[in-house]
């Protein structure tokens, strides 16, 4: 039983090769491109929307020269929300249920946050570590601790998004089993089973939505302290 919960989480092969390449990919072909049209459709539309208020949601806080990972995060937000609605879907893999992955977003980007506070504002940076008067005997604990804390901060953004979206997987697929097992002998139970199934999912949609808002969110976050 435990193995054929968490097969789901395994990256599917065909003839050998790993399929994860495929779902890697498949956010970028479902969202259309944009065009030049003075009228575009309703789907074009929507997108640019979604892009113009996320856009001005993350930047508005930042200094001027924080825009210019508009780009890299505005991608990144289309990334994940486009991988964690598509595993939802039926007979589909989820990337970002593997912790590998997550962290091989969240490291390099959190990295580059650093990099550039000790390069543009070494002082500020260093200051980070050791609050403005702290007493002299908590001075190497509070440098220990706030040094923990940033390396931490990468970890935190990998095990949140891999955790919650594994933890809904697990249950949508529990109560659905349920559900198929209760079907023959006890209808009515079966019945309020896939009404929770519903209701189930449509929560999913939203944790998988705000997962990916929260992980770029952070990011912007740490770029502020940063620039």
């Amino acid at each position: 039983m435990i193995l054929n919960l968490f097969s789901q989480f395994a990256s599917p092969n065909l003839f050998g090769l790993p399929l994860i390449f495929i779902a890697l990919l498949a956010p970028w072909f479902v969202f259309p491109t944009p065009c030049n049209r003075w009228l575009t459709n309703r789907v074009v539309t929507i997108q640019t929307w979604f892009v113009k208020t996320f856009t001005k949601q993350i930047f508005l806080p930042l200094n001027t020269p924080g825009h210019k990972w508009a780009l890299i995060l505005t991608s990144l937000m289309i990334f994940l929300l486009g991988m964690n609605l598509l595993g939802l879907l039926p007979y589909t893999f989820t990337p970002t249920t593997q912790l590998s992955l997550n962290l091989g977003l969240a490291i390099p980007l959190w990295l580059a946050t650093v990099a550039i506070g000790f390069r543009n504002q070494l002082t500020a940076s260093l200051g980070h570590f050791l609050p403005e008067g702290t007493p002299t005997p908590l001075i190497p604990i509070l440098i220990i601790i706030e040094t923990i804390s940033l390396f931490i901060r990468p970890m935190a953004l990998g095990v949140r998004l891999t955790a919650n979206l594994t933890a809904g997987h697990l249950l949508i697929q529990l109560i659905s089993s349920a559900t198929l097992a209760l079907l023959f002998s006890s209808p009515i139970v079966s019945a309020l089973t896939f009404i929770t199934l519903i209701l189930l999912t449509m929560l999913e949609i939203a944790v998988a939505m705000i997962q990916a808002y929260v992980f770029v969110l952070l990011l912007s976050l740490y770029l502020q302290e940063n620039t």
